[in-house]
């Protein structure tokens, strides 16, 4: 007997999940909360017992308890002979249904009336009106038995004729009970076999769609602080050639990612985009303006293109690589930081408050990176990274060694769970007539000194440019959180002929508001001053100082639909106060899959 109420208590949770397949919704699961039982009148109860003992019980259930704890410590049947589907059956019984009529069927159920051992449809009600399979029935049965247990131990009064029900049940559905059990053994082996042998090659597919209404305004065209050096007639000539454009686009981006996994440990990103968002510095002079969703490495013309190839995977514990031929940039071997604001698509709505341009910005997308944690407290990274294009030239003084390339190092420590401190390094060479010291977020100047509308020209010269910065993430409370960040680089000319170098500074602050009205809505407020250079040798400075701030909230419509209002304004764009202030307003929805 033992042996029996054994298997009882081990097969009940598979097949009482089965049974809610194959019976229509009969019964569903096993309800181990609390449970009042009364017995109706001339009914006899048996005496409560101690919670978690048996000491002072009524016979029957005492006999019941005992029953169970020698159960638990003996050994299963040997119940080999039903491995095999086909086995030979000893009744005919076994091959029936048990219908609302029989006797062990009207007896479950006044035992589930009584305990609510079965919770059943969403009225919380048993409805015998549709047979069951012996399997299901037995373990509708089981679940009935485990709520009885656990009322004797914790000193609920339960009837004594109640016992002697389960008692005559588990008899005759031994057979079918120790089948399920055995069953369940080898089940619970052949996913361990798997979970410790196998892994399948597998591809997801996830996208994300861009919407948005953006018009920037501003009264007149920005020019550099070099617009002073030129002539009257020069000054009008321009001011005539470049007007302000002040009209709203309707603009979409879409991404496909095919991210494969061979290890479960692994990814192999693929993305195909097309983007229709233009860059806006056509329209207003200045590369402040530019939206943080405008496509950096291919047109606006909305035709597809693969912008995404890398992998990433892990060697051994706690050390990652990535190999990357194809727009793997330094923010996806680095960890820039800024959770709320930095996604293209999710993040902030200009260019220039997504991350610090100096370290997280420069030649990128071909080369190899390697992460390590040392431990939850120190994180180190390192990378090459060639500019995309120049990588697969093979003429002289482009390939991945000798045109544009980044390398630097990065540490991330988190002193606690809730802040993170970023240090990074990072040398940059831009080959002649690829110069781009602030990432297209700063003035003409600070892009190219060298090339930056002089009266009298100079010679294009190629840069280095040794770039550091620190920012702090701190998720002050769960509702708050702060980012801040600074940078500063050194930027020289090689040129043997153009003998110049320059000071290039920027800064950041970026405070959000979690769950502002609705949970997973965000309100943030930004406000920096975009790279600015200084001190340039035999070149123009950036005379006066831009600050961009910006203000949005992003507020979820449904999981997977964000709708983004926002605007943000650029102060003396391209660190030259006589130029008027640039307005831009967006509203992006977002659409992820």
């Amino acid at each position: 007997m033992s042996q029996k109420w054994w298997t009882l208590i081990k097969s009940a949770p598979l097949w009482l999940g089965a049974s809610i397949l194959t019976s229509g919704g009969a019964m569903a699961a096993s309800d181990t909360s609390a449970t009042n039982v009364t017995a109706s009148s001339g009914e006899q109860l048996l005496a409560q017992a101690a919670p978690g003992t048996s000491t002072n019980v009524a016979p029957e259930a005492n006999e019941l308890l005992q029953m169970m704890e020698r159960s638990r410590s003996g050994k299963r049947l040997n119940t080999g002979v039903y491995n095999d589907p086909m086995s030979q059956v000893n009744n005919v019984n076994q091959l029936r249904d048990v219908e609302p009529t029989a006797w062990a069927y009207e007896a479950l159920r006044s035992l589930v009336e009584r305990y609510g051992c079965i919770v059943g449809y969403p009225d919380r009600t048993f409805r015998g009106d549709r047979a069951l399979t012996r399997w299901e029935f037995a373990a509708g049965l089981n679940a009935c038995l485990n709520v009885l247990e656990r009322l004797i131990q914790e000193g609920v009064a339960v009837v004594r004729e109640d016992l002697e029900k389960l008692k005559r049940l588990a008899d005759e559905f031994a057979a079918e009970l120790a089948a399920l059990g055995a069953r369940i053994d080898n089940l619970e082996s052949r996913v361990a076999f798997l979970e410790d042998h196998q892994f399948s090659t597998t591809t997801k597919l996830n996208g994300e769609v861009i919407f948005a209404y953006a018009n920037a305004f501003s009264d007149d065209y920005a020019f550099d602080s070099t617009f002073d050096n030129r002539t009257p007639r020069q000054q009008a000539a321009l001011e005539d050639r470049f007007r302000v454009g002040r009209e709203g686009i309707a603009v979409s981006r879409t991404r496909l990612n095919f991210d494969t996994s061979f290890t479960g440990k692994d990814r192999l990103r693929v993305r195909v985009e097309s983007n229709t968002t233009p860059n806006f510095t056509t329209a207003t002079g200045s590369n402040m303006a530019r939206l943080g969703f405008d496509p950096s490495g291919t047109d606006s013309t909305n035709d597809t293109f693969i912008t995404d190839l890398y992998y990433r995977g892990s060697l051994f514990k706690n050390f990652t690589v990535y190999v990357g031929t194809t727009n793997m940039g330094l923010e996806d071997v680095f960890n820039p930081g800024n959770p709320y604001m930095e996604p293209s698509g999710t993040g902030a709505l200009s260019r220039f408050v997504r991350r610090n341009p100096l370290v997280f910005r420069g030649p990128d997308g071909n080369g190899l990176g390697a992460k390590y944690k040392f431990s939850n407290f120190l994180t180190v990274t390192a990378l090459y990274l060639a500019d995309e294009a120049d990588a697969r030239n093979p003429l002289p003084g482009r390939g991945v060694f000798n045109g544009s390339f980044s390398t630097g190092v990065q540490a991330v420590v988190s002193p606690t769970r809730t802040l993170d401190i970023n240090l990074t390094y990072l040398h940059s060479y831009f080959r002649e007539g690829a110069v781009n010291l602030t990432g297209s977020t700063g003035s003409r100047i600070g892009q190219d000194p060298s090339t930056a509308y002089l009266p009298l020209g100079t010679i294009p010269s190629a840069w280095n440019r040794d770039s550091v910065g620190a920012q702090i993430d701190w998720q002050a409370f769960p509702w708050l959180h702060f980012t801040a960040w600074g940078g500063y680089a050194y930027a020289e000319a090689k040129n043997p002929d153009y003998d110049s170098h320059g000071d290039l500074w920027t800064f950041n602050g970026i405070v959000s508001f979690i769950d502002v009205l609705k949970e997973g809505a965000v309100l943030s407020f930004s406000g920096g001053m975009p790279p600015r250079i200084r001190r340039v040798e035999n070149g123009p400075d950036d005379k006066d100082t831009t600050i961009l701030v910006e203000a949005q909230y992003k507020y979820p419509i449904t999981k997977n639909i964000l709708i983004t209002p926002g605007v943000y304004a650029i102060f003396d764009p391209n660190h030259y106060e006589r130029n008027n202030d640039i307005w831009v307003g967006v509203v992006r929805t977002t659409f992820q899959f």
